[in-house]
């Protein structure tokens, strides 16, 4: 079996394809993959079984990140928490992975990291495990009514009613002032948490790349933003990607209140799945919200495959402990402005 390298972006029968497989999702899509271009510079390719000339029948898909201070890998896909392998046959699987090797191989590029959410572990011999997280998804099969009633009474039921109660106003759009608002209350609440924020220039491209698919949602009090979420919306899955808030509120239930409203919208059109994202195993609290929206809970683990030139591996930690670290140390003292340009220098190394 022969494997060819295709171009997502600019072959147009890679955005048909996912459209139409079962498992294709917006971290698929061309959509999805320009705005990491734009943002990140980072290149994306697919690796498939299928001849030019034919209509693709499978397909892996990648972005290739290349870093002095993490290394070299290729990762399908940054900042996605999954991205399945659209390949149906093992395989298809085994020659794809099989060109992938031969390229790390040949390179200097030290890993191939896939985030699939059904390959099970014994999918290939060529992978290892690399990382397990908890992923939530909710179901929406069964009505707004039934939705609400399986949610906790006190953590959500009763934070959405006094959402109400207070008056909260519900605005959503991708305009100006609504990027303006969520963005302000993103790095208040990486603040909080001790994270760097995303680029500003990411939720730039999200919302001029992506149209309709990205829908910022943000709940105000006599004009203050409260809480805003972002959420994607591709086929019959919406995801909450992306939320933030302004903890003086936090009595006022606006989170609930803008997740509330984006499931009732995804209800409302016919959509079958909510899509919570993922967590990471340690953030109990994290895992709690979500639990308590009725949402299931499944395992997610990402795998690698290793090139024979693994010494430029991740060479500084960007994981929990480099950000602990970091943040006791150097967050309380740097102002918003400082802050987001460190996330402006470090995310492109993360992926």
């Amino acid at each position: 079996m022969t494997t060819w390298t295709i171009d997502p972006i600019q072959d147009p029968r890679w955005e048909v394809f996912v459209r139409n497989h079962p498992r294709g999702s917006v971290f698929h899509t061309p959509e999805w993959l320009g705005v990491l271009r734009r943002t990140y510079g980072y290149e994306s390719a697919v690796i498939t079984t299928t001849p030019p000339s034919e209509t693709l029948r499978d397909g892996l898909v990648f972005c290739r990140i290349r870093s002095w201070l993490t290394g070299s890998r290729y990762v399908s896909i940054p900042f996605s928490d999954h991205c399945e392998p659209l390949v149906d046959s093992q395989g298809a699987l085994d020659e794809i992975l099989s060109a992938c090797k031969r390229d790390l191989d040949a390179s200097d590029v030290s890993h191939l990291e896939i985030r699939p959410i059904t390959m099970a572990a014994e999918a290939s011999e060529a992978l290892t495990s690399a990382a397990s997280y908890c992923l939530h998804h909710l179901d929406l099969s069964s009505g707004i009514e039934s939705i609400f009633r399986r949610c906790h009474k006190d953590c959500v039921q009763r934070k959405v009613l006094r959402a109400e109660r207070e008056a909260l106003v519900y605005e959503e759009g991708r305009s100006e002032e609504l990027l303006h608002q969520f963005y302000d209350l993103l790095v208040m609440t990486r603040r909080r948490q001790r994270l760097v924020p995303q680029p500003r220039a990411w939720f730039v491209n999200l919302v001029s790349g992506m149209g309709e698919m990205v829908k910022i949602r943000v709940a105000s009090k006599l004009g203050h933003p409260v809480a805003a979420i972002l959420t994607l919306r591709y086929r019959e899955t919406l995801i909450y990607k992306y939320g933030c808030s302004d903890p003086i509120f936090k009595n006022l239930g606006g989170v609930q209140f803008v997740l509330w409203k984006a499931i009732q919208e995804a209800v409302r059109d016919g959509l079958s799945r909510f899509d919570f994202g993922r967590s990471d195993w340690d953030n109990i609290g994290l895992i709690s919200f979500k639990d308590r929206w009725g949402a299931k809970r499944s395992q997610l683990t990402y795998f690698r495959l290793l090139g024979s030139k693994q010494s430029n591996a991740v060479r500084v930690p960007i994981g929990t402990d480099w950000k602990s670290r970091v943040a006791r140390k150097v967050f309380p003292h740097l102002s918003d402005r400082v802050l987001c340009g460190v996330g402006e220098l470090m995310y492109r190394h993360i992926g």
